[in-house]
Parts: structure tokens; C-alpha cells; sequence
């Protein structure tokens, strides 16, 4: 293990809930500020940051709901069922609902409020305020799936353990330009593609190609790869990994070395201004973002 990745998994353990910020300039007519709301009536079984992260995101989704609608989608399944010479058809509905819109970033941090209710149980209600796109077709549409302590696609999740490696796949229909980022609850977002060497500036894939990455022991086009373990010794931490991919090159987010062997970071501000100008420049950008939660190994703290 070079020192570049031992530092990279000390790095990722930092993680915590995402709350991005926008100051920046509005790029055109369809990018809409709005605002949401959500209350969130906890169980007792969700910790208070936990309760919060689950409230602001359901916050995100009633605004977009409330500004662009849902698309309502139903199928009919048939089921026939023989007893003896007898045969029945039973007839299934199985409806699913999609919003229309999607949220590009967060204006200023999300606003709770917190009270207790019955049995003492937590209530949280989450008031956002961000920038939203109506969806198009226009996106493409790929693959990315985060997999712990294995490269095997049956191994997705997105809720680790201290210690615990993280590996990505990915997959698109078109050839194009790749790049990955990782955010803390700090306020920092981390480049963690194109790997942090620098040995290769971008990530051009192939189309229909299967990718992991994180891997070192594959290989890779893509220079020397950074390896990542994720880390929370005291309390579970979230982070939120950015997948980002479009046909068209695009050039990558102004990241700086902060920290001597650390990756590249980023405020978070001026990352979603960068990422707000690109998607208005690329409508054919695709984002898809991961929370991930990062929870202290409390077996291997019992046995000290």
C-alpha cells in the first residue's frame, strides 16, 4: 500500500451528511429555485442524524413533487393457477410513481426543527430550499453501483462498516468521460476520479464496457489506483459519493491539494457552481449521487 492510500483511507473516514450550498449565478430559465418541506416522526431506532438526513431528503422530494409532479405508472401482471382440473386467473396491480424534476443543489443549509413525541420518540421537521431541473431524455443513462469488500455486483450496498472497502462499478451505452467525487459533512468534496496521482487526467470509457474501479489488483487504464477503506471510529458517519458521466468531455472541477497526500478537494459551494454551469452547458450529463453510511465496528470495540 503506497503512502497516497493510506492517507486516502484515512481521508474517506471523515464522511458526514452532505449539506451542499449555492451562491452562485443562475444559468437559465429551466434551472427553478424552490422549497420543501417534510416532517419526520421518528421510531426510536433511527439516531437524530439519521432522522435529520431522512428528513431533508424527503424534504427535496416534496418540493420537487409540489413544483413538478409525478408520473403515475401501473401494470397488470396475470397469474393462473391450476387446482385439479380447475384454472384460475388472478390479476395483480402494481402501480409505481417517479417525480418529474430533479435537485441539482441546496441553498444555504437545510433547516430542522426537533421535538419529542409519543414515547419520547424524535420529530423532525426539515425545511430545504434549492435549485431544480425538470428531467429530460436527454441524460444518459448509466450504471453505477457501489460494492463493499468485493467487486461482485451481488455485494452492493451503500451501508459500511469501519474498516470496510469500497469498490465501484460502472457501465454506460456510449463511450464518454467519467469522473467521481466524494463528499464529507464537512463542507469538503474530494476528486476521487481521476485518481490522485495524476499519472491520467481523465477517465474516457468505453461503451458497453464494464468498470471497477478502486481495485488494484485488476489493474487499470486509468493510472495508479487509489484503494479505499472507510473509516468511523465513534459514531456513524454519512458521505455522498457523485457519479458523474457524459458523452462530451468536460473539464473537471477546479480541485487543489489542501493537504499534503491527501486527494484534491473542493469546497462544496464551488462544487455544485461547477456542476450546476456544466449540466446547463451539457444537457446530456448524467449525475447519479450515493449516500453512504459509515458505521463503527462495535464487535471489534468490545473486545478491548
Amino acid at each position: 500500500m503506497n503512502g497516497i492510500n493510506s492517507t486516502l483511507k484515512h481521508i474517506l473516514g471523515i464522511g458526514g451528511i452532505f449539506m451542499s450550498l449555492y451562491t452562485g449565478q443562475v444559468f437559465a430559465d429551466d434551472i427553478q429555485t424552490i422549497e420543501g418541506e417534510y416532517t419526520l416522526y421518528g421510531d426510536g431506532r433511527l439516531s437524530p442524524a439519521e432522522c435529520k438526513r431522512i428528513a431533508a431528503q424527503n424534504a427535496r422530494v416534496e418540493a420537487l413533487k409540489k413544483e413538478y409532479g409525478t408520473i403515475i405508472s401501473q401494470d397488470l401482471i396475470q397469474e393462473d393457477v391450476a387446482h385439479g382440473d380447475i384454472q384460475n386467473s388472478n390479476f395483480y396491480a402494481l402501480t409505481a410513481s417517479e417525480v418529474k424534476g430533479e435537485w441539482l443543489a441546496d441553498i444555504g443549509e437545510p433547516f430542522f426543527t426537533t421535538s419529542l413525541g409519543k414515547d419520547d420518540n424524535l420529530i423532525v421537521t426539515c425545511k430545504v430550499k434549492g435549485k431544480a431541473k425538470r428531467i429530460s431524455n436527454k441524460a444518459v443513462d448509466f450504471e453505477a453501483i457501489v460494492l463493499k469488500n468485493s467487486t461482485d455486483k451481488r455485494n452492493a450496498s451503500t451501508s459500511f462498516k469501519n474498516g470496510d472497502d469500497l469498490f465501484l462499478y460502472f457501465s454506460a451505452p456510449l463511450s464518454g468521460y467519467l469522473s467521481t467525487y466524494l463528499a464529507d459533512e464537512n463542507g469538503e468534496v474530494y476528486c476521487l476520479l481521476p485518481y490522485s496521482t495524476g499519472d491520467v487526467e481523465e477517465v474516457r470509457t468505453r461503451k458497453g464496457w464494464e468498470y471497477i474501479f478502486f481495485d488494484s489488483k485488476r489493474g487499470s487504464d486509468f493510472g495508479t489506483v487509489d484503494e479505499l477503506r472507510l473509516t468511523a471510529t465513534e459514531h456513524p458517519e454519512y458521505n455522498k459519493l457523485f457519479v458523474i458521466f457524459s458523452p462530451e468531455q468536460f473539464s473537471p472541477a477546479p480541485v487543489k491539494f489542501k493537504v499534503p497526500g491527501a486527494p484534491p478537494s473542493i469546497s462544496s459551494n464551488d462544487f455544485n457552481t461547477w456542476l450546476l454551469k456544466n449540466r446547463h452547458n451539457d444537457p446530456r450529463m448524467g449525475v447519479k449521487s450515493m449516500n453512504i453510511r459509515i458505521s463503527p465496528d462495535y464487535s471489534a470495540m468490545d473486545k478491548y
